[in-house]
């Protein structure tokens, strides 16, 4: 335990409850048992439960619209304006739940791994266990850097909350409410921890690209010979595993900063999804469920044997795990790189129209980055009945509070400046659409990347997709070294009905055309030019 430098009451918050300033992870572990928050499994992991609340609140997010906020942030269905009357409403009522509480666990911590980039965060928390988990996630202070710890942005999580739509403006009895004015971030109604991780991430979206910072919804690593490779990629696509790579150097799975001189995480912890996670196929991360530290959401436990069922979906087909970087073999020591030599954008298409790889033009990756495509499969979601595309620009845009075209235009000149290759990817499904083809085989996936990243691909011949206008390599030997067809680069020659094929593909082709529209005006013609061609 380490003293607050900067008291709450320094802050303006007033409470008669115990204060727990930062607590080490077994201290709060012990914390959580005692106060019945979860159970140890067989191997350590702290499990627990989050209740109704399995996922982020995306709907019940809400960012004060006032003089700070009226021009820089990017308005509409994602950020949503909240009025600084009903945020002062809130505030007010969120202070006296504070002041009744009886204990409290208080961290503080970085969002960013480059001191000079970096943001102070405290985190009040009325669960430990949502405290062990933030202080997991995020960058942890040494003694001597909270000894004179300042919080420049403060985030107060009380699940136990129930907010007032008619008194807070808000949707229902759930909140997350950012104020960038008073630095202060308010999430009521939810045990779901990760709205505190993204709420940093939402921080630093909105500060580093005035500093010509570059934040990124990526992992990233670095190879032997000290190249990075950053991966862009929605939930599901496969950021995280790919980037947990035993012969290269992680920097982190989820969330960092591109600046002049780094690629560096803004976390210090990784948040991976556990369904259906394979030893085989996923050893690195595996090993982390067996590690006390870890913290396992909703994830099955038999409560005679404390092992765990991480193939069973009965609380949530969203199950996570939080642990530290370091539980994963070769990290990096300082959680950065160099700036990177490759960018990935991953993608996991359930119409089986891309394939499984492809070399952009900067102008291309632009273009595909802005259009952040993804696809849900049937089941995923009541009334998804077959492939749903998915367009989440800049491939986290319910985490990025300004304009599009801010983050695409420091993208582009980023890779301009660095002379970056960029690569998609595609992890989704060949032979068919989902329901008719299958899963493009990971090994498959993971000898492509490497053929890629290794610079293979240098010496290989490329055609131009049709629907597209992207280069794809005819043949790559590591594909044929790992036991797959060659065929596989050609989805159209994987499906059994050609004509099939083609209608899925102009489908696919025109909702990328829809989708871009709204950015075409922020966009330079190169840009425009990189757009698939509709038949």
């Amino acid at each position: 335990m380490t003293p607050l430098a900067f008291s709450l009451a320094s802050q303006g918050i007033e409470t008669s409850a115990e204060i727990h300033p930062n607590l080490g992870t077994p201290e709060l572990v012990e914390a959580a048992l005692a106060n019945g928050e979860g159970s140890l499994s067989r191997h350590g992991a702290l499990v627990v439960k989050t209740g109704a609340h399995t996922g982020r609140s995306a709907k019940d997010k809400f960012i004060v619209r006032d003089g700070e906020t009226e021009d820089s942030v990017w308005w509409g269905k994602v950020n949503v304006p909240m009025t600084p009357e009903h945020f002062a409403a809130l505030k007010a009522d969120f202070m006296q739940a504070v002041a009744e509480k009886d204990t409290l666990y208080v961290a503080d911590l970085f969002g960013g791994s480059q001191p000079e980039h970096r943001v102070n965060v405290r985190v009040i928390n009325e669960l430990a266990w949502h405290n062990l988990f933030i202080r997991t996630l995020l960058v942890r202070p040494d003694a001597n850097e909270l000894s004179g710890f300042s919080p420049e942005y403060t985030i107060i999580d009380l699940p136990s909350f129930r907010a007032d739509p008619e008194r807070h403006g808000t949707r229902g009895e759930t909140v997350i409410a950012v104020n960038f004015s008073e630095k202060l971030i308010l999430i009521g109604g939810t045990k779901y921890a990760g709205e505190m991780k993204k709420s940093v991430f939402g921080i630093l979206n909105y500060l580093l690209p005035t500093r010509g910072v570059m934040p990124m919804h990526c992992s990233a690593n670095i190879s032997e010979d000290g190249k990075t490779a950053v991966f862009f990629g929605l939930s599901g696509t496969g950021k995280t595993t790919l980037s947990a790579d035993a012969s290269r150097t992680l920097i982190g799975d989820d969330e960092h900063g591109w600046s002049d001189t780094a690629v560096f995480n803004f976390e210090g912890g990784c948040y991976a999804k556990m369904i259906r996670l394979s030893e085989e196929a996923e050893p690195e991360i595996y090993a982390t469920t067996r590690r006390f530290g870890t913290v396992l959401e909703n994830v099955v436990m038999d409560l005679d044997t404390r092992e765990l069922d991480l193939d069973d979906n009965s609380l949530a087909e969203n199950t996570r795990g939080a642990y530290p970087i370091d539980f994963i073999p070769n990290t990096s020591e300082k959680n950065l790189g160099p700036v990177p030599s490759n960018v990935v954008m991953l993608t996991a298409d359930a119409f089986g129209v891309l394939p499984p790889i492809a070399r952009l033009t900067p102008e291309q990756a632009m273009y595909h980055f802005l259009s952040g495509y993804t696809a849900k499969v049937a089941g995923t979601e009541i009334g998804v009945t077959e492939p749903e595309a998915t367009f989440s620009t800049c491939f986290g845009a319910p985490f990025m509070p300004r304009h599009p075209s801010v983050y695409g235009n420091l993208l582009k000149e980023r890779i301009a400046k660095g002379s970056v290759q960029c690569w998609l990817i595609n992890t989704g499904w060949t032979g068919g659409k989902y329901g008719a083809g299958h899963r493009m085989p990971i090994k498959a996936t993971r000898a492509l990347l490497n053929a890629a990243l290794d610079g293979d691909l240098d010496h290989v011949e490329f055609r131009q997709d049709p629907n597209f206008g992207f280069a794809v390599p005819i043949s790559v030997p590591a594909l044929s070294e790992a036991g797959i067809e060659q065929s596989i680069l050609d989805p159209r020659s994987t499906w059994d009905d050609k004509a099939e094929y083609d209608a899925t593909a102009a489908k696919l082709v025109q909702l990328f055309i829809d989708n871009f529209a709204e950015f075409e005006a922020h966009v330079d013609e190169g840009v425009r030019k990189a757009a698939p061609v509709a038949a």
